[in-house]
Parts: structure tokens; sequence; C-alpha cells
């Protein structure tokens, strides 16, 4: 076939490589998923595009542009794998890392017992260089030359060719760390270098020291990476397209441009799935909404406001703060590949460890030695006993034979040693979800659930039960989500320059200036990444605190567009936006007391460049009763221990229709994922082929 446009959005994950294809011109969507390949992530990649292209008749000439979730970062983080990584910094602070913040993990009655994470760099590769600015960028001790220079050398004599500069507050004036590595590029030629003013233009010297470290660590990874891609790529299509990485803060760019900027990729591809599940939520008529993307190693989740994932700079990869703009993703090992195992006290605990894609849960046949959630499931007959359609048979009696042991072990029976393995990990999923909306002060009782990837459904009406949800959400085609989430992103860039100012002292030119610069940088880059002038959108916001609070707030700047001028009324819409936003946060302001004054101390623009989103397709109605047109059968399911089985009628969700109705029990299946819907629920199929489920007679069912 020729003369076809088709966009291609993958995914790739611990233990499936998700794709999704949009026919720029039919506006035809279609999906499929491949195993991943973990040992060349590339392999699964180019099979889930051949794949893809096989359904729909095309070939790689047809491709217009592919944009891609990316675990490659996360991983090397999460793994702890970094080596070889060094660290200059200003002299007479080479102590920062191990000074870092009082930080406490699970409050402070674990105190005591807390043990701060290893260094990501070690004590013996830092080292530091004379020369000193003060925090108005003006210089206080000339740069050290000759001690640049040593230390280059230091490096280079030690084979350590990963370099992360982090110059006392570089954030106002980057001529220092410029020099240096322009001194290490001539001494140093083969070191990869990044430098805290072009990863973290902001003020706060440890949170920027580490996200410059985490910036370095993953660089030569990424770049091998995508460089891998982007060859293989080009040698299936022929011809060069536009290949895009999914990025932290719910953008794109370029893959050119990423291997420079490899730290706003660490939350890949989480942050496709929450945008995907945010645009179909909205379009359904769910404007609040939490996000539960359920894969074969871990389950992540997101709070949407208004259509929009929220946003943070207060994000961690494992044990390294990273502070750059990314979407509030909270990580809790309880994917479908989750270990089920004993405490040395007896207690039966699940994930964070897990049998990943290989080997895998017992059920796959491939080696796997422990049991896992995917293991209790497919024996409690949740999960048929096969994935994707029928392509992967499962063993369910090795499942059985593994869960048998353990609940040996524990002296249960088997029921309850299965059904508990997986009330365990719906009770994690509700722990995580609880993160990003009750501690945020809002009610989870007015949002509804979106569930997807391969595993998200699995437990979703025991999340409804445990937070007292208003319901879920299925969108069609779940476990394709975060692929389809890829063809909805912009191209994004952040921008951000700490520029502290009590509001009653604000330098209205200086404020403007500041925010020109920003927005000439996003306009250069989004000229660079093809974008013309007129297609150019930049949205500024302001971090924002109370004098003597040592976090701010971000609030959105007025709107107005790039023109829009910074006098007394744009400063005073500013700080009502952060009395609202504080009282929302944290139960009160200080709106009225002049004893309590507004201070700014980040001025952030984000240019964005819109690319055209896939309408979402509508369901037609179908003929006569779901009983007859959609039920492929019965099978026992488990879905209390002390019910035991019962006979559940299993419905093939291709079948169904928009405004079709019915109650649970009930499991509904379809080619990459399967929605067990407990007694007491009730689904209904609305114009976008969603599946809502509520508790009966809670309220209405389809909006």
């Amino acid at each position: 076939m020729s003369n076809r446009r088709i966009r291609i959005g993958i995914d790739t994950g611990g233990t499936f490589t998700d794709v999704v294809a949009f026919d720029e011109d039919s506006g035809e969507l279609v999906t499929t998923k491949t195993p991943s390949t973990p040992g060349n992530p590339a392999d699964g990649f180019i099979a889930g595009i051949e794949k893809i292209l096989a359904t729909i008749d095309a070939d790689g000439s047809d491709i217009t542009a592919v944009s891609h979730g990316t675990t490659v970062a996360t991983n090397k983080l999460l793994e702890g794998k970094v080596e070889a990584l060094g660290f200059i910094t200003t002299e007479g602070y080479e102590f920062m890392l191990e000074i870092a913040r009082q930080s406490v993990p699970d409050g402070y009655g674990n105190s005591y017992f807390w043990v701060k994470p290893d260094r990501i760099v070690p004590a013996d590769r830092v080292r530091t260089v004379g020369g000193r600015l003060d925090f108005t960028g003006a210089e206080v001790r000339p740069f050290d030359e000759d001690a640049a220079v040593a230390t280059a050398r230091w490096f280079r004599d030690r084979g350590i060719a990963t370099i992360a500069v982090c110059f006392l507050h570089a954030y106002a004036n980057d001529d220092h760390e410029l020099r240096m590595r322009e001194i290490l590029r001539r001494e140093h030629p083969e070191a990869v270098v990044s430098i805290s003013s072009e990863v973290l233009r902001e003020y706060r010297e440890y949170e920027r020291a580490m996200t410059t470290l985490v910036d370095a660590a993953v660089k030569p990874n990424v770049s091998r990476y995508v460089t891998n891609i982007s060859e293989r790529l080009l040698n299936f299509t022929g011809n060069e397209i536009p290949f895009y990485v999914m990025k932290s803060n719910g953008g794109v760019l370029s893959a050119d441009e990423v291997v420079h900027q490899p730290i706003t990729t660490v939350l890949s591809g989480p942050a496709a799935g929450a945008l995907g599940a945010a645009l179909i939520a909205k379009v359904a008529g769910f404007p609040r909404i939490l996000t539960c993307d359920g894969g074969g190693t871990s389950t992540d989740v997101s709070v949407v406001l208004d259509g929009e994932p929220t946003l943070t700079t207060e994000g961690t990869v494992g044990a390294y703060p990273s502070k750059i703009p990314m979407i509030d993703v909270v990580t809790v090992g309880a994917g479908g590949g989750s270990i089920a195992w004993l405490s040395p006290e007896g207690t039966l605990k699940v994930g964070p460890h897990s049998a990943g894609a290989d080997p895998g849960p017992l059920c796959y046949g491939k080696g796997g030695t422990a049991p896992t959630i995917t293991d209790a499931h497919v024996t409690l007959g949740r999960i048929p006993p096969h994935l994707l359609g029928g392509e992967i048979p499962l063993d369910v009696e090795a499942a059985r034979a593994g869960i048998a042991d353990l609940a040996g072990k524990l002296g249960v029976d088997f029921e309850r040693c299965a059904t508990g393995i997986l009330e365990i990990s719906a009770w994690n999923q509700a722990n995580a979800l609880r993160q990003v909306s009750v501690k945020r002060g809002l009610d989870v009782r007015d949002f509804m659930l979106t569930t997807f990837g391969g595993s998200g459904s699995l437990l979703a009406c025991r999340l409804v039960d445990i937070l007292d949800l208003a319901g879920v959400v299925v969108p069609p085609n779940p476990g394709n989500v975060s692929a389809f989430g890829l063809l909805t992103v912009d191209v994004k860039n952040d921008y951000v320059q700490t520029h502290v100012a009590k509001e009653s002292a604000i330098d209205h030119a200086a404020v403007q200036a500041v925010l020109d610069t920003l927005t000439d940088r996003a306009r250069e880059a989004l000229a660079k990444e093809g974008f013309a002038a007129a297609e150019h959108e930049f949205h500024r916001t302001i971090d924002v605190r109370y004098v003597g609070q040592a976090y701010e707030v971000r609030v959105a700047a007025p709107e107005g567009g790039p023109e829009q001028e910074v006098d007394a009324a744009y400063v005073a819409q500013v700080a009502e936006a952060f009395h609202a936003e504080h009282r929302q946060l944290y139960g009160y302001d200080f709106r009225g007391d002049r004893d309590q004054q507004v201070e700014w101390v980040n001025l952030r623009v984000t240019g964005v460049g819109p690319i055209t989103r896939p309408e979402i397709p509508t369901l037609a109605p179908a003929a006569g009763s779901v009983e007859d047109r959609a039920v492929r059968g019965t099978r026992p399911v488990c879905f209390d221990a002390d019910q035991g089985y019962v006979d559940t009628p299993v419905i093939w969700r291709g079948d169904l229709g928009a405004g079709d109705t019915f109650t649970g029990p009930a499991i509904v299946e379809e080619f990459g994922s399967t929605i067990p819907v407990h007694p007491g629920f009730e689904v209904a199929v609305d114009d976008w082929a969603n599946l809502v489920i509520r508790k009966s007679g809670d309220k209405e069912t389809v909006r």
C-alpha cells in the first residue's frame, strides 16, 4: 500500500510492548501487543511495528511519525546500576551530597531505623574547583582555571567519562559552569558532561546537584538506546521519519534532542498512560479521575483534574530526587508479576520483587519459581488460561502448585491464600492512590477510577470498596492506553529561572525580562522541532510561597499569551491564585493578613507545539440482549474465599454495544486484558465503548 499516513505509538513495558496505529486520513485506530525483549528492547519495538503494519495491510513507507514511551532511564535508576560517575562542585561544598536533606520516609516514627540511601556517586569521585558566585550571580572569587584543568585530567586519568557539574548559584550565572565544560571538552574529550545550569536553572544546591547527577548517570544509556532505535527504524522504513520520545512532563521531544535532555524521560511510560486516560475520561464526561496503570512489574497511579494530570517538581525515581517537571505519578510494586513471599516472621507479603517478563509468573512456564499475582488470578478463574486472546497459553497447574505450597506454609486453604495475595495487592494499590489524592486534600469519593494496562482492571472492584470511589471507567483496549496516549501528546519543553522576590518588592520590569528570555528559549526550541511561529503556545507558571516557608506552590500566571505585561494587576492575580491553591492543599491561607507576605521564587515557561490528536470513536448500539450476543460461556470463579466458586458468565467485550448493561458476577474478556466484575456491581457501556462500573444502587451508571 502507498500514500497512506500512519502515526504509531509504542510503549515498551517490562512484560509487553504495546502498539497503536492511527490512520490520519481515515481516523482508524488499531491496537496490538507483543512480548517485550528485555535483552534488547529494540527487537520488541521493531516486532511491534511489523505486527501492527501487517494488521492494517501497510508497510514502513506509510509511517509518518513514531512516538515512543521507554523505561530505559527509569530502570537504570531503579536498579541502582550507576557506574563510573564523577561530580565537580564548588570548593568547600564537597560534602553537599552527604548533608542532603532531613527527609525521613514513612514519618519520624521510623527515623531511628532509617539509613540514607547509597550515594549516587562515591565520595572519592567528587572534586572541587575554586571560584564563587553570590545568589545574584555576581562573582565573589574568580574561577580557578588551573584547578579546573587538574580536575579534568584527574577524571581522564582514571577513566571516569560521565561527569556532572554543579557550582554554587550557577542558576543565576552559568559562566563558571560553561568554562568548566569547555575545559572538560579540551582535556577529556570523550567525557559525557551534564551541567546544572542547563539541566535545572533553579536554586537549592542539593536538589540541583542530584538532578544533574541523575541526568549524567542516564545519559549514556538513553543515548545508546535512542540511537539504536533510530537506526533500526531507518533501516526498517528506508527513510527518515520523525521519531519522538515521551517526556515526564506530559510532552514529547524528538529523539535528537532527547539525548541532550535524558533526565526528562525518567517517567516516560507512566506519563503517556496518564495522558491517554485523561483524554478518554474527559471525552466520556469524567473530568476528575484517578488513574491506575497496571503492568507486569508495577502499578502507576496519578490524579487528573479537569482533564489534565497534575504536575510536580518534587518527584523521585528510586532513591534519587529529580526536581524536573513531571506528571505526579506514584509507583507501587504491585504488577502482574509481583511475587508473593513469606517474611521472616511468617506473614504473607506481595512485591515489590517481580518475576518480570523472564522468567515471569509460574503460569508462563518459563522457569518461574515463585507464585505471583497473575498466578493467583488464573487459579481463581478471574483471568482465562491464556493471554493475548490465546496467543500465550498459561500453565494453570504450575500456578496452582506454587500457591498450594505457599498456602501450606501459611497453614491456610488454597482459596484463602490466593485471595489473600490479591487482597494485599489491592491495598498496596489503594495506598498509592491515597498518596496522590487524600494526601493532597482531595476527596476520593468524588473521583472515578480509570484502570488500564494489562493488569490494571483486575482489582478495580476491590479498589472501589476500599476507597469508596464513585466508580470505575475501563477504556476499550485498556492494555494499549499508554501507547494511545503517545499519539495525543504535544511537543513540550520546560524552562525555569529562580527569581526570589517578595510581592511588595517585585520589580515588574525584571520579572518581565526573565519571562521574555525563557519564552525566547522555548520559541527557539519549538522552531528547531519544525513548528511554525503561528503554532507556538506558551504557558507561564510561578512558584509562590509565604515568606518563611521552605517549599512553594506552583500557580498558573494570568492568561493573555507571551505578550501579557507584568504589572500590579498581574502580581495581584498570582497572589489570589496562590491563596486559593494553598487552601486547597493545606486547608488554610493568609489572604488579607498584612503580616504574612507572599513571595515569588521561580518563574517558569512551557513551550508547546500542538499535534493533531486522534478522535475517540463512538460505539453503536447492538441488537439483541447481552446474554444472547456477548456471553461466550461460563466458568467457576472465586471472588471471595468464604463464598467459594460461583458459575460466572464470560462476556466478550468486542460483542458489546453502546447502552448495554449487566450486573456482576461477570468476567469481561478482550484481546489484551480481562475485567472481573464482582457481585454487587453493575456495568454500563457508554457511547465511547468504555465500561462504566459502579456499585449496584449507586448514582446513575452512565453520565
